[in-house]
């Protein structure tokens, strides 16, 4: 074959002048050859062949592509939102432990190191009923629909809490008012539940779960101590407490499913100040003896 050089646009097959690759950058080149046996002009073209793969944004989309699927998992995350709230928690003990923080209950050995008052553990009882009913009553009359789920689980405690209440004023005692420790845990859940779901959510499972697996414990040993062993209504449910606190955790984690990842985070961060806030108000069992030492 040999160049045909400029062929007139008369010669040219009309398929060839509508070729799309007439179309392309003038810098690629594009030359007509002529076959000497027929005469016939046919069109050649080398053309570099262009991989979006190989180009910088097409390069820069991979790496982000890898970066969100390689991202490294929390640890429980496979398991779902509780699970991962679960491992938070245990590295929060940890931490606690290390830096000597004074516990509730006692010692390692189930040895209790502190004294409970009439006076503190009926303020305890009004915070934890403020907190309750602050829960309760923003899942019930909320618009948002992820706390419909939460609605009448059989775990409110605003409601028991009323009764022991009563029973403590039959008996002379006198009923003081929220403190400081319940106002501010209530606002805070009144807060987050306009502002994130999840985080509220991290609040509203923390606190019956650390009621069911520490106060209740916590509870007990005050009754044997300041009521002769007396059972309150606070620490007694209808139904089984596991399946109840069961149905809560696995509706959590379905709704977890469809959070973006940055929710998640959140909930998790919450997970600290929920045991800080509780935290305060069990201590109000003993701050009263405490500030007499």
């Amino acid at each position: 074959m040999i160049p045909c050089g400029s062929v007139p646009a008369t010669l040219l097959p009309s398929e060839v002048l509508h070729l799309p690759l007439l179309k392309i950058q003038p810098f690629l080149k594009r030359r007509l050859f002529c076959n000497q046996e027929n005469g016939k002009s046919h069109f050649f073209s080398s053309i570099p062949a262009i991989s979006s793969s190989t180009s910088p944004e097409g390069s820069g989309r991979e790496k982000m592509r890898n970066r969100v699927r390689h991202r490294k998992l929390n640890p429980g995350e496979k398991e779902g939102i509780i699970e991962e709230m679960r491992f938070v928690t245990m590295r929060l003990r940890t931490a606690s432990t290390t830096t000597n923080e004074v516990h509730e209950v006692g010692d390692s050995n189930g040895t209790s190191t502190w004294q409970p008052t009439m006076v503190g553990f009926l303020s305890y009882l009004v915070n934890s009923k403020l907190v309750f009913e602050t829960l309760e009553t923003i899942v019930e009359d909320s618009t948002d629909v992820s706390y419909a789920y939460f609605r009448r689980t059989g775990l409110e405690r605003s409601v028991s809490i009323t009764k022991d209440l009563e029973w403590f004023q039959q008996q002379g005692h006198v009923i003081p008012q929220p403190s400081s420790h319940g106002t501010a845990y209530a606002s805070h859940l009144q807060r987050l539940a306009e502002k994130s779901a999840p985080s509220f959510l991290c609040h509203f499972y923390n606190i019956y779960f650390a009621h069911i697996y520490g106060g209740c414990g916590i509870g007990k040993q005050v009754c044997e101590k300041l009521l002769g062993g007396r059972n309150l209504e606070f620490y007694k449910w209808e139904g089984d407490i596991q399946d109840l606190l069961r149905n809560v955790r696995e509706n959590i984690n379905k709704l977890a499913k469809h959070w973006p990842r940055s929710e998640k985070n959140k909930c998790l961060q919450e997970t600290a100040k929920s045991f800080k806030f509780s935290g305060k108000i069990v201590r109000l069992i003993v701050l009263p003896k405490l500030s007499n030492n």
